[in-house]
């Protein structure tokens, strides 16, 4: 991972992670994502791979790498020094709507504020685009109460389907009003210091 590719954005949120009869602290930074770094591709396989297997036929709408890489859509990865940990997507449609993809923690950093990092900074990014509503589709089976749990701690509810998507009993549609104030957030004035803003 080179310093250039990484030195234009960057949130970092500290994390208290708890060991047995230690505590140990640890800086998550979030950083725009390189498609072509092979941890990053292989954690994108993984999302996809799960996606697919925890649903019906047909009703999985990850997005692959070439979706990621559509001009409409940016990318984030967060990582804990070398170490690749989650990564998450905003797609940009052309009124002041966007859609949350590809949110994905590995099973170790899970449990423990990563993928709640990784969701208020692109909410925060979205804010700082305008925009005046975050969707996002996920999954209803099982596997994904914990994702749909996350979406509702942060404010999103469900709603009926939006953009291209249909009605789907194995999909979980969700939306998020960012309101018309516009008042910054702590997350967002963050980014604005730290350049990652539209």
């Amino acid at each position: 991972m080179s310093v250039q590719g990484h030195i234009v954005l960057s949130l970092s949120v500290r994390l208290f992670l708890i060991a047995p009869f230690q505590l140990g602290r640890t800086i998550m930074k979030i950083t725009r994502g390189d498609l072509t770094d092979p941890r990053v591709v292989d954690l994108l396989r993984s999302h996809l791979t799960s996606a697919r297997a925890h649903t019906a036929a047909g009703s999985a709408h990850a997005l692959d790498i070439e979706g990621l890489q559509a001009a409409n859509v940016t990318f984030w990865a967060a990582w804990e020094g070398a170490t690749l940990v989650a990564v998450g997507a905003l797609k940009m449609f052309a009124d002041d709507h966007g859609e949350v993809k590809s949110m994905h923690t590995v099973p170790s950093a899970r449990r423990k504020g990563t993928g709640s990092a990784m969701l208020q900074h692109i909410i925060a990014f979205a804010r700082s685009c305008g925009l005046s509503r975050l969707s996002l589709e996920t999954g209803s089976w099982d596997y994904f109460q914990p994702a749909i749990a996350l979406y509702r701690k942060h404010g999103f509810v469900e709603c009926q389907p939006f953009a291209d998507y249909v009605q789907d009993p194995n999909s979980a549609f969700m939306t998020l009003d960012l309101g018309h104030s516009r008042e910054p957030s702590q997350s967002q004035l963050r980014l604005v210091r730290r350049g990652d803003i539209c």
